[in-house]
């Protein structure tokens, strides 16, 4: 099929590409499979199709408030590390450190994390929270509703969610998808159970759940590009051997076309597939 919507149909597809079933394609069911993996690796994490923006609502536990607010003297909920070296002057010397566990556990599919939103619960409407939209709107605005000028009221709340931005710093945050824990560098004594973080991340695409997943064009030409190098190098190794009929196995051209080919593709990534970076100003 040329539009694989399965991930066998999509390994069918790149030994076709490669000359099956006319060839015999050397290449074990279980390297295709680990290619495919690699393949999606790749794919989810650099391009701009492998992934999709998501916004999770995470509700607080109480054991999750208690391990961020953890002190080295609690003992849970921290980790210790001690380090010794010598000093010339006093012999050996030990250091003691101690990390806390105030992270929240993150979904295996979360390639990477923006931000965690300032959220306004029902009473930071009224009470609270003066820089809250809300807030504003039935401060000032209710009352004038069909009356007032739009291009004054855009202007008030640009100068609002300025100093939002100024005086109410957003939450510090620490991520890296190969631990799939979310630092909060917070004051978890002003977070309370059963409150609600709206996490903004990045979710890796499932092929699962989405078919149009193994139709995409990249991951084809990726998938059939990194089949057809480990064919070549399956059979560099019978490099010279001569088969019936004077014919012979040429493994190492098959392997730099493949290579070749990689390399290409990973040219084209950085200016064609990949999401660009944001510039940093200030």
């Amino acid at each position: 099929m040329a539009q694989p919507t399965s991930r066998s149909e999509l390994k069918q597809y790149c030994l076709r590409q490669l000359g099956a079933p006319v060839l015999e394609i050397n290449v074990a069911e279980e390297q295709c499979e680990d290619l495919i993996d690699d393949a999606l690796q790749v794919w989810n994490e650099r391009h701009y199709d492998g992934v999709t923006q998501v916004y999770y609502k995470h509700k607080i536990t109480q054991a999750e408030i208690d391990r961020g607010k953890a002190k080295a003297t609690d003992g849970v909920g921290i980790t210790t590390y001690t380090t010794t070296g010598v000093d010339t002057g006093t012999g050996a010397v030990e250091s003691i450190y101690y990390e806390s566990s105030n992270y929240l556990q993150i979904p295996s599919n979360i390639i990477g994390i923006n931000k965690v939103w300032q959220y306004d619960d029902a009473q930071s409407m009224s009470i609270s929270n003066m820089f809250s939209f809300k807030y504003q709107l039935f401060l000032n605005d209710v009352y004038y509703w069909g009356n007032a000028d739009l291009l004054g009221y855009s202007m008030a709340m640009s100068y609002v969610e300025t100093l939002n931005f100024l005086l109410n710093t957003h939450k510090a945050i620490r991520y890296n998808q190969r631990m799939d824990r979310l630092y909060l560098d917070v004051d978890w004594g002003n977070l309370s159970k059963d409150k609600y973080l709206i996490i903004d991340a990045w979710s890796a695409m499932d092929g699962n759940t989405y078919t149009g997943v193994w139709n995409d064009p990249f991951l084809k030409k990726y998938t059939t590009s990194l089949i057809k190098r480990q064919w070549g190098q399956n059979l560099i190794k019978f490099q010279g051997v001569k088969l019936p009929g004077g014919i012979e196995f040429n493994g190492r051209q098959i392997y730099d076309d493949a290579q070749k080919e990689l390399d290409d593709i990973k040219s084209q990534m950085s200016s064609t597939y990949e999401i660009p970076p944001l510039d940093l100003i200030g």
